[in-house]
């Protein structure tokens, strides 16, 4: 399996619970700003991320969770690369609304809420 990132969440923020119920996951690499972590599941990356982009169809693994990704915005990944964040939209939307997001197949709210705990790990690879 070609992985393009892998990596443990070491914090999930007081509103990210609010947002993932709404489908979205916002990822920042440790040491964000305060206001931001507040939203943001924080992480530490373990593998990656590759320089190239995934594609769509490409696995997203979210601690028992699995799912493809369905669109990749324009700048979503330079921006994983360069600081370690990202949005991921469960809404299974084949285009991106922003240039920074991407879009993956649709979870069940509570179930993407139960998975995003400390110590879990997010992979991005088919």
């Amino acid at each position: 399996m070609a992985v393009f990132l892998k990596t443990r969440i070491t914090a999930v923020g007081p509103e990210v619970a609010e947002l993932a119920e709404g489908g979205v996951l916002i990822l920042f690499a440790d040491g964000a700003p305060e206001e931001l972590a507040e939203v943001s599941v924080l992480h530490a990356v373990e593998e990656g991320p590759a320089a190239a982009a995934p594609l769509t169809g490409t696995r997203v693994v979210v601690d028992t969770i699995s799912v493809e990704i369905t669109a990749m915005g324009e700048a979503a990944w330079n921006k994983v690369c360069e600081i370690g964040h990202v949005v991921i939209n469960f809404n299974g939307a084949e285009a991106v609304e922003r240039p920074g997001e991407i879009c993956a197949s649709q979870v069940e709210p509570a179930v993407l809420v139960a998975a995003l705990t400390t110590g879990a790990v997010i992979t991005i690879g088919d």
